[in-house]
């Protein structure tokens, strides 16, 4: 498979603390990590709270310019690039946020939320945009009257679907999934679960899954790293990682994951006494 994403050395550091006569300390948010990503691939990113993985993520799309390092798109330089010179890659590169009412404007109808990304690119004519919104909505499982309503009229699994439409509305080759299911119920997590790996086979779409919870990762990740306080601590195929860990911080994730089927409940057992 083709290499759609790599950094190499990326680095995110930020200041903090810095008053009038005194310095800040640093905060290395992304402390030297490389990674890659392959077309129509899964990079499962994990980690507890505050590991960086976030900031990781949008310091790849360059919403944080890094600090040190390079990445790389289609083989393509991008670290350096302007936010203008940045524009025409956006519609290529795309994120979907934990909680989509905070990202969708609550004045805004979801026609006009799903239209946006065409005018701002100037893609199409007024009929063709309208068009093109109702085969999103079609394609996430959203009624075609969806277009009149306002995100506070749906359920947190609807808007989740929304925010995915929006971010595959201009096809990119990357998508960047950041706790996108972690605030949902269960069975809801399995459907955008379900409609996410769709959507990949459909589009042949390049992901990388940000998430502290393993046992979701593991359900979507052809690849998994993981972080630990701005670093790559464990990065390998993922059913090798999840069967054989070789890092004691990914041990620790893994043994704190609830496992009802009998089989690896032993497995559990026999991990956390290594570990203990």
């Amino acid at each position: 498979m083709e290499e759609i994403l790599r950094i190499d050395n990326l680095k995110q550091h930020f200041v903090s603390g810095r008053k009038l006569f005194a310095k800040g300390y640093t905060v290395k948010a992304v402390d030297g990590v490389s990674l890659s990503v392959k077309r129509g691939e899964t990079l499962g990113l994990v980690g507890e709270s505050g590991c960086g993985k976030s900031t990781l993520g949008r310091t790849i799309l360059k919403l944080f310019e890094p600090t040190e390092g390079k990445i790389y798109f289609e083989g393509r330089d991008i670290t350096q690039l302007s936010p203008k010179e940045m524009r025409p890659l956006r519609k290529e590169m795309q994120i979907v946020f934990q909680d989509p009412l905070e990202s969708l404007n609550q004045r805004h109808t979801i026609g006009m939320i799903l239209e946006e990304p065409f005018i701002i690119h100037k893609v199409g004519t007024a009929a063709e945009r309208k068009q093109w919104v109702l085969e999103l909505l079609e394609k996430v499982g959203l009624p075609a009257n969806a277009v009149s309503r306002y995100p506070h009229e749906f359920s947190g699994g609807q808007r989740q679907r929304i925010g995915i439409a929006r971010a595959i509305a201009l096809k990119p080759k990357l998508l960047i999934c950041d706790e996108s299911v972690s605030a949902l119920d269960v069975s809801v997590q399995a459907q955008i679960i379900n409609l996410l790996l769709r959507l990949q086979q459909e589009m042949n779409l390049a992901m990388i899954f940000i998430s502290h919870d393993l046992s979701v990762v593991r359900q979507v990740s052809d690849n998994v790293a993981v972080m630990y306080f701005g670093k790559i601590v464990e990065y390998g195929k993922s059913i090798e990682l999840y069967d054989n860990p070789q890092n004691e911080y990914t041990k620790k994730l893994l043994s704190a994951i609830p496992i009802t089927h009998p089989k690896y409940r032993r497995k559990k057992r026999e991990l956390s006494r290594k570990i203990s």
